[in-house]
């Protein structure tokens, strides 16, 4: 019996199947974790309004993001977190960040004070110092 021999037919390539895969399944990542970034921001807060003020942190600075609401609620990355667990995941983040880290607090103008302390005081148990308040500037308001 003859064995056929194939192997003059046959040609070396590369598999490109397995690389597309990769590259969709980045492309997919990207977009989902760049729409729940711009989600935390994107929550309906009246905030309050500012004479002066400058966004001077530069952009490669990692940034957390807090949302407080005017019924006292906070929400980090868009779900609700307690105020006792608040200093253990700042501090979690912190060590994954950096010690350069900026949190962000935005708020509503009609939330008192007492629902911002808190905030600062997890910040400062974190040994996060880099504190910023996101208002609107007179010019916008107008």
């Amino acid at each position: 019996m003859k064995i056929p021999h194939y192997a003059n037919q046959r040609k070396l390539g590369i598999n490109m199947t397995p690389m597309i895969d990769v590259v969709f399944l980045l492309i997919i990542f990207f977009l989902v974790s760049s729409h729940l970034v711009r989600q935390e921001t994107q929550i309906e807060l009246p905030l309050p309004v500012a004479q002066s003020g400058v966004d001077d942190v530069p952009k490669d600075v990692p940034r957390i993001t807090l949302n407080v609401k005017s019924d006292g609620q906070i929400l980090l990355a868009g779900r609700e977190i307690a105020v006792e667990r608040l200093a253990d995941r700042l501090r979690d983040l912190r060590s994954k960040e950096g010690d350069q880290i900026e949190v962000r607090v935005r708020t509503s103008r009609d939330a008192a004070y007492t629902y911002v302390e808190p905030i600062l005081t997890a910040c400062t148990q974190a040994g996060i110092w880099n504190v910023s308040f996101a208002v609107y500037s007179q010019e916008r308001t107008k």
